[in-house]
């Protein structure tokens, strides 16, 4: 979900993809006319605004999506095989609270196969907020002031190891100002929800002054492991194929809970710590 300029969209990659990405959300079309929703909405606690939209006009959203990505020359970053993952897992979730690292032209089909859940987006860049929400203002995005770079990557894992603060008995990142990998600097909208899904796919993690994904990833993990309801985190992590993505996988997101991987995705069903103890993996 980097921006454009960077790889975000692939424009030579062949239309097959627009039609496979149109299909599916018609499919989550289909699937949200004729799904019972109504008991579940109860928990999805959206901000106003995109509550009234959603509420109001549940399937404009996915028409909307239709419409951008049947008449856009851009596509998402994720190819057909990797967004099924995704897909699947919501069309049996939805509504439900659905954490994104990351925005852009894709949001838009997050956001619908999510249509009457709560989605929300965290991005680095808040210019690329504001460029995106000029197309698609009904999306929920929050700007995130990342304090990693992608060159103390191992340096952060050597921080872990050592920090109290960082381990997972204690696992909380509200307020862990000591433990480096923590996101402490969220809304407490971020914290305050259980995310039935998380997907990361940001901050950028291709340079050494990027912020990395090393402390998305602890974040994410720490999210999962808190969960209070039922059921297990699905934490979805894009880019498994660059060396950080893949160590810092290893070391919280676990092999043992790695369900599927398809290309450069792998999917994880992580339960909560009180079921599995108190380490990470």
């Amino acid at each position: 979900m980097q921006k454009q300029n960077h790889s975000h969209f692939k424009p030579e990659r062949s239309w097959c993809l627009v039609i496979s990405l149109v299909g599916l959300l018609g499919g989550a079309l289909f699937i949200s006319l004729f799904l019972k929703t109504s008991n579940n909405l109860i928990g999805c606690n959206n901000n106003k605004a995109q509550e009234k939209f959603l509420v109001d006009n549940p399937q404009q959203l996915l028409l909307d999506a239709i419409l951008h990505y049947a008449t856009s020359r851009v596509i998402p970053q994720q190819n057909i095989n990797e967004i099924r993952i995704s897909f699947d897992v919501l069309k049996n979730r939805t509504p439900c609270n659905f954490l994104v690292f990351g925005l852009g032209h894709d949001s838009q089909m997050w956001a619908s196969f999510n249509s009457r859940g709560n989605t929300l987006f965290l991005e680095e860049d808040p210019k690329w907020v504001e460029t995106i929400l000029k197309d698609a203002p009904f999306l929920h995005a929050e700007t995130v002031k990342y304090r990693t770079m992608l060159s103390e990557a191992d340096e952060l894992v050597e921080h872990f190891h050592k920090e109290p603060d960082c381990s997972a008995k204690k696992s909380f990142i509200r307020g862990n100002h000591g433990c480096k990998l923590a996101l402490d600097m969220l809304s407490d909208e971020v914290y305050n929800k259980e995310w039935d899904l998380i997907m990361i796919d940001a901050p950028r993690g291709y340079f050494a002054e990027a912020p990395g994904r090393m402390a998305a990833i602890y974040s994410a993990a720490v999210m999962a492991r808190n969960r209070k309801g039922k059921g297990v985190t699905h934490v979805f992590l894009h880019d498994v194929e660059r060396k950080v993505e893949k160590i810092y996988a290893e070391l919280f997101l676990c092999r043992k809970y790695l369900v599927k991987g398809v290309g450069r995705l792998w999917h994880f069903e992580i339960p909560p710590s009180s079921n599995v103890g108190d380490s990470f993996c």
